[in-house]
């Protein structure tokens, strides 16, 4: 299994078939995390939490902050102490 950057999302590949993918849209400094899907062969295997700990690096990679509107998003992040300097002010 493969997660893949395309066209303002990260999507979860295995033998060619999509998933489950997080979006974004970027609006100059930040990302607005917009929703999350994971297919449900993948549910409860943390593959929801791999999708928003990408899109949580690759906002620090190119400097940008991230404001989660999808709910499965904000929660992770929330939750997570090392991921609190990335949300948009």
């Amino acid at each position: 299994m493969d997660i893949k950057q395309d066209n303002n999302r990260f999507v979860v590949v295995k033998d060619s078939e999509e998933l489950g993918f997080i979006s974004y849209v970027p609006n100059g400094d930040v990302l607005t995390v917009d929703h999350t899907e994971v297919s449900p062969q993948l549910e409860g295997q943390g593959m929801g939490k791999k999708l928003v700990e990408q899109v949580v690096q690759y906002a620090w990679d190119e400097g940008k902050t991230i404001d989660p509107q999808c709910p499965f998003a904000h929660s992770v992040i929330e939750k997570t102490p090392e991921f609190q300097d990335i949300l948009a002010k």
